[in-house]
């Protein structure tokens, strides 16, 4: 190869580098393709930066506010609904983008900000009751103790398991019951972590496992018919 070559052979292949950059570029939330996975993680960030830097005596009177145990849900029902889903109690905001990055970003780049905060928070609400009410259900009939009613019960968990399900769902032939499988297991996973024979772990258990299932079965469904059935706009 003669000196004259070498740098046209260098100067060509920039171009395909600089491509595949751009191209594993889009996969990142932004606010232009993802605008509903890029904000909540950037509120996700503000609220753990709060976490890190303010008066602990403050964030730990937020979080209890917050959090969607059995004796905030029967007395401030709509509040902790609301913003138990903004904190990410002790855990790592990086973990989350990644997570938010696989599981949320995909959705809403497919079917839109509207249709994945959507699935989002329904998982999150439904995940929540179904969960919660039978605690508060046993604790009223004495089966267990109040204190069973004070733990934090925190995070975004049951909604980004609602939009992992329900890509399952949409994922083709083989690639969906691999996806399945990685699912239940990450489940699994996060359940031996924790104190597998606490209440609030067997809680986040069934939380987590309800709220993966809701995706696969009734998300997912209900995303295929919006493929099959576009709206009138968008047939225009």
């Amino acid at each position: 190869m003669t000196t004259e070559a070498r740098p046209m052979l260098l100067r060509a292949d920039r171009p395909v580098t600089v491509a595949r950059r751009w191209s594993l570029l889009r996969y990142v939330p932004n606010p232009k393709t993802t605008p509903f996975t890029f904000g909540y993680l950037i509120v996700l960030l503000g609220t753990t930066l709060l976490l890190e830097f303010a008066d602990p005596a403050v964030t730990t009177r937020l979080l209890e506010l917050s959090s969607t145990d059995a004796h905030n849900l029967g007395r401030r029902p709509l509040t902790s609904l609301l913003t138990s889903a903004i904190w990410l109690s002790g855990e790592s905001w990086f973990a989350y983008a990644l997570i938010f990055a696989v599981a949320v970003a995909p959705l809403e780049r497919r079917f839109g900000a509207r249709r994945a905060a959507l699935v989002f928070f329904a998982g999150h609400v439904v995940a929540t009751l179904v969960t919660e009410l039978p605690v508060m259900a046993l604790i009223s009939a004495h089966v267990l103790p109040h204190s069973a009613g004070h733990w934090l019960d925190l995070g975004v968990s049951y909604g980004f398991f609602t939009t992992a399900g329900a890509l399952v769902f949409l994922a083709p032939g083989y690639v969906r019951l691999l996806a399945l499988a990685a699912t239940e297991a990450f489940i699994a996973v996060i359940w031996l972590s924790d104190d597998p024979g606490s209440l609030g772990s067997v809680v986040t258990l069934l939380g987590h496992a309800f709220a993966a299932h809701f995706g696969l079965l009734v998300c997912g469904p209900w995303l295929r018919e919006r493929i099959r059935r576009p709206s009138p706009d968008s047939a225009g």
